[in-house]
Order: C-alpha cells, then structure tokens, then sequence
C-alpha cells in the first residue's frame, strides 16, 4: 500500500517522466471546441487516452453526431480499438461523452515497470488521436 503522499509523488514523478521522454506540446484542452478535450488516464489499474466531450447537452449531442458520422473513419485508418461511449460518468458523477482508447495489458502508476509501456503507449494513441482530429476538425466544429 502507498501513503496519499506516496501515490501524489509516483504520480507527479510519472508525469514529469513522460514529458521528457515524450517532450510535445498536446492538444488536449486546446482543441478549439467548446467542451471538447483530449486526456491521458492513469490509475493503479488501467490506462487509456480519450476524447471527451463535456458541455451542455445540446452542444454535447451535436458534436457527438459528428463523431459518430466519423467513427468508420476512426476505427478504419487511426484507432480500430476505439470505443465511444455516449453516456460515461466520471467518478464525480458527471455525466460526458467520451471516445477511449484502453491499453490492453494490465498497469499501474504505482508500478514503475509498466511506465515505459504506458509512456509509449499514450505518445502512439494520442498522436492518432489528434492526426484525425486535425484532419476532421473543421467537420466535428461544424
């Protein structure tokens, strides 16, 4: 078992990690899309990188149709793991619309032996992820 103060500094020392072996600028928030964000996850039991959607419902619903339309495309020539899910709650009990992409074999951010898999893995999804989102933007903006 880890400390809360244990978990925070494997955490903090992961992601410091990452950006060094990985040194990019991500899209994630800044996708110009109001609601519409990229993110990496990261717990003690599984990772994945996603796509959620997180504004008001009519925005939410609409920006989902368009994912929709583009999801032959995604799951064909970008993520073919791909799973949208248009009803996902958060731990807070939020609900989005979330696009994930899991990684399959089992990890932890408290165990350092999977870090380079992981690392590896969110730099490979997420660059997929955000070559399809530059090449569809103008479609999913509408």
């Amino acid at each position: 078992m880890f400390s809360k103060e244990d978990s925070r500094l494997l955490r903090q020392e992961f992601w410091t990690s990452f950006g060094k072996s990985f040194p990019r600028k991500w899209l994630l928030y800044n996708t110009k899309i109001k609601g519409l964000s990229f993110k990496f996850y990261f717990d003690t039991k599984k990772a994945f990188v996603c796509l959620d959607l997180e504004d008001d419902l009519d925005n939410r619903i609409n920006c989902w149709e368009k994912l929709l339309a583009l999801k032959n495309i995604l799951l064909d020539d970008y993520l073919p793991s791909a799973i949208y899910k248009e009803e996902f709650y958060l731990d807070n009990g939020k609900e989005i619309s979330r696009i994930f992409v899991p990684l399959e074999q089992k990890v932890s951010i408290h165990n350092k032996n999977t870090w380079r898999d992981t690392m590896e893995f969110f730099n490979e999804k997420m660059l997929l992820f955000e070559a399809f989102f530059e090449e569809y933007k103008d479609v999913i903006k509408g």
